[in-house]
């Protein structure tokens, strides 16, 4: 039996709740829940990212099965209707100031290492995702005969 601490914990913790809260004070949700807070919003979020859930009742299925949520540090209860509140309330600018902290933890960490490309110009990185969708709602998004979607392309540019 496994007696040290989860990795989910492991890396979460990397995230300083003085950050945390410092991004959360940013953009307030208008009402917030007593039986979910935001950490609990975004632990149950970053979850389901990292084990590819897909939805909301699929989330809350999974973390109802853990036994060990207490020990993933999640401390309320997390329903759909509490993600769906969340996630609908939730300013994104919250989760773009985390990712900023993060980034520059990350440059700092790295900004040593020598990745081997040496570059001077810019660097792209381009992704091309299919996002499927119903296609009962959506009929102007044909994909195949009897499927709906949308490509969604993204570049992201970073200069050294």
């Amino acid at each position: 039996m496994n007696t040290g601490r989860l990795i989910f914990t492991q890396v979460t913790d990397l995230i300083h709740r003085e950050q945390f809260n410092r991004c959360m004070s940013l953009q307030p949700m208008p009402r917030s829940s007593k039986a979910m807070t935001a950490r609990d919003q975004f632990l149950a979020m970053a979850f389901a990212q990292i084990t590819f859930r897909e939805s909301l009742r699929d989330i809350e299925a999974c973390l109802r099965g853990c036994s060990h949520r207490y020990a993933m540090g999640i401390r309320g209860n997390i329903t759909r209707t509490n993600l769906a509140y969340a996630n609908e309330h939730r300013d994104w600018r919250v989760y773009e100031a985390l990712a900023q902290i993060l980034i520059r933890k990350a440059r700092r960490l790295y900004s040593g290492d020598s990745n081997g490309l040496d570059l001077d110009e810019m660097v792209y990185a381009v992704d091309a995702s299919t996002i499927d969708l119903c296609l009962s709602v959506f009929p102007w998004a044909h994909f195949r005969s009897t499927k709906a979607a949308i490509k969604l392309h993204t570049r992201i540019a970073a200069c050294r």
